[in-house]
C-alpha cells in the first residue's frame, strides 16, 4: 500500500513539475514574440517613412525633370476633353471632365 501511495505522490509531483516547466517555456515564448512584434512595428514605421519620402510629389517632379528630361506642359499643350456618358440614370454621378497633357512637335495643335 505504501508503494502505491508513493507512486501516486511521485506521479502528482512529476505532473506539477512538468506543468510549471511548461508555463515557464510558454512565458519565454511570449516574451520572444513580444520583442519580435516590437521589431516588426519599428520596421513597418521605417518603411512607411521611406514610402512617404519616395512618393513625395517634389521628389517625383525632381526625378522626372533630372533623370527623364520631363517638364511641365507649356502654354497650349493642355487639351480639355469632354467625355459624354450614356449611363443609365441609376448608375450614379456622371464622369468628370478629363484634362490631358499633349506634347506637340513644333507647338501646333490639331
Amino acid at each position: 500500500m505504501k508503494t502505491v501511495a508513493f507512486a501516486v505522490v511521485m506521479v502528482l509531483l512529476l505532473l506539477y513539475v512538468w506543468e510549471r516547466v511548461d508555463i515557464v517555456r510558454v512565458g519565454y515564448q511570449v516574451e520572444r514574440l513580444k520583442s519580435k512584434k516590437v521589431a516588426l512595428q519599428r520596421e513597418s514605421d521605417e518603411l512607411r517613412v521611406k514610402v512617404s519620402a519616395l512618393t513625395a510629389p517634389e521628389r517625383i517632379a525632381h526625378a522626372a525633370a533630372d533623370k527623364l528630361g520631363m517638364m511641365p506642359p507649356g502654354q497650349g499643350q493642355i487639351v480639355l476633353v469632354r467625355v459624354e456618358t450614356t449611363l443609365p440614370t441609376n448608375a450614379g454621378p456622371a464622369m468628370p471632365e478629363l484634362r490631358l497633357a499633349k506634347n506637340e512637335v513644333g507647338g501646333r495643335m490639331p
